[in-house]
This record gives C-alpha cells, sequence and structure tokens, in this order.
C-alpha cells in the first residue's frame, strides 16, 4: 500500500512539474509572439486590418474612416540579410468637406516600402529602403494621381518587456500629372510595454506624426497625435492573432485636420 501511495504521489509531483514547464513555455511563446508582432520588421508573415476612425474632420466637422489592409512578407537575402516586405491599401469612406459634396467610398493609394535588415542585430534591430506610393485612388478625392517615390528608415531596442523605436520616411510626389506636388514625412515612434504574467495583454502608443512640407500656411504642416492604449496575444484554434485599441488626440493639427482618431486593429500571425 505504501509504495502505491508514493508511486501515485511521485506521478502527481512529476504531472505538476510537467505542467508547470508547459506553462512556462507556453507564456516565453507569447512574451516572443507579442514582441515579433511589435516589430515593425520582424522575420515573420503577419496580415494587420488596421481601422483609424478620424472624427471632426474638415469645414463641416464629419467622420472620415480609413481601413487599411497591411501585409508583411518576409524574404531571406543569403545568411546576413532580410526583406521585409510591407504595403498599406487604404479603402476611404471619406466626408463630404462641402454642403454640395456627397461621402465619398472608395480606395485610395498604396504604399510599398521593403526594409533591408540584418538578420542578427545586436542590442537595435534596423532596417532601411525604398518607398513607394502608387496611385490607386478610386477618386481625386482620396488620393493624388501622381506616383511618389521615397525612403524609410526604422530603428528599435527590446529591453526586458519593453519594444521600443521609430519608423521615418519621405516620400517626393514624381511624374507629369497636373496634380499638386506633395513631399511628405512620416514619423511613427511606438512604445509598447509587455505586462508580465498577464497572458498576452500589453500597453501601447503608436502615434502616426506627419509633415506636409507643401502646406500652403506654416500651422498646416504638422498634424501630432498624443495618446495609446493596449493590446493582447491570443489564439482562435491554432492561429495566433494580435487585437488592440488605441484613442489619440491631436495636439497639433492643420485648420481643418481631425480632432481625434479611435485605431482598432487585428492582426494575422503567422509564426515560422
Amino acid at each position: 500500500m505504501a509504495t502505491k501511495i508514493s508511486s501515485s504521489l511521485a506521478l502527481a509531483l512529476v504531472s505538476l512539474s510537467l505542467t508547470g514547464l508547459m506553462s512556462n513555455a507556453l507564456a516565453e511563446d507569447t512574451e516572443a509572439l507579442a514582441k515579433a508582432a511589435q516589430n515593425p520588421i520582424a522575420s515573420m508573415i503577419s496580415l494587420p486590418l488596421q481601422n483609424n476612425t478620424n472624427f471632426d474632420l474638415g469645414p463641416l466637422e464629419k467622420t472620415q474612416n480609413i481601413f487599411n489592409i497591411q501585409p508583411v512578407y518576409p524574404f531571406s537575402i543569403g545568411e546576413n540579410w532580410n526583406l521585409i516586405g510591407r504595403a498599406i491599401l487604404p479603402v476611404i469612406s471619406q466626408p463630404a468637406f462641402t454642403p454640395e459634396q456627397s461621402r465619398e467610398f472608395g480606395l485610395g493609394n498604396t504604399s510599398i516600402t521593403g526594409f533591408f535588415s540584418p538578420s542578427k542585430s545586436g542590442a537595435v534591430t534596423w532596417g532601411v529602403g525604398p518607398t513607394v506610393v502608387v496611385p490607386t485612388n478610386t477618386d481625386e478625392r482620396l488620393g493624388s494621381d501622381l506616383w511618389s517615390l521615397g525612403a524609410s528608415f526604422v530603428a528599435l531596442t527590446m529591453p526586458g518587456d519593453w519594444v521600443m523605436g521609430a519608423l521615418i520616411s519621405n516620400v517626393w510626389s514624381v511624374g507629369g500629372s497636373d496634380d499638386p506636388a506633395e513631399n511628405g514625412m512620416l514619423i511613427q515612434p511606438f512604445i509598447n510595454y509587455n505586462i508580465p504574467d498577464s497572458d498576452g495583454w500589453y500597453l501601447s502608443s503608436v502615434p502616426i506624426i506627419t509633415a506636409n512640407w507643401k502646406a500652403d500656411q506654416s500651422g498646416d504642416v504638422w498634424t501630432v497625435p498624443l495618446g495609446g492604449g493596449a493590446g493582447k496575444i491570443f489564439k482562435v484554434g491554432k492561429q495566433p492573432m494580435n487585437a488592440q485599441a488605441q484613442a489619440f488626440y491631436n495636439v497639433a493639427k492643420p485648420e481643418y485636420g481631425a480632432d481625434w482618431q479611435l485605431r482598432l486593429q487585428l492582426q494575422f500571425l503567422f509564426p515560422k
């Protein structure tokens, strides 16, 4: 009888030990997945679906909605380099800017960026590459008919539970269209804190700061949002997902720019 009890106790202890190891491994896997999802140049296929609702836009203070389809696909270039291909295809619901106009719905212009990044990095991960803006707009109110070319740079670090960095790009319009020339900068700082022992929850602030260097008035150059939100890594069946919600107030904006923005994102993750 004593032998049976001893054996049962040993099996129970082994089972508890295995359960603990599996829980630790799962937590580590979730943390690694969260950091990869927060890294713009991670070597991981993903499909973010991002919805941005801009409130009080234009002279009539209407609501604009931009739904971005943002596939990310990495390529290996030899042993030392990766090419991270990122595209943004916006589906836009544009409000009227005058009483005579009606709401316009359609595609905006597609932005495509290729980041060349070292496959092995130290404390700082970085990438640099060209950006092309393709005039896929279905209406002149949804984007320029000009092509644009430029460059993008991103750098980040991941100390402990943090993922911090910034993405910077600038594009200039090219071509012979009658549309006015464009020259615009985008700065996207990102700060993410992955909450320990929280089953995938994290805090995040990823504002999109823009500068229109061709603005007629100096006060219309910058749009600077301030805010943040939270997100979570989870699975639907075997499919890893990343969901987040953020809200921003524009502390600086053009005269008819939106006052604030609500961003919701659902990201499909395909780790190797």
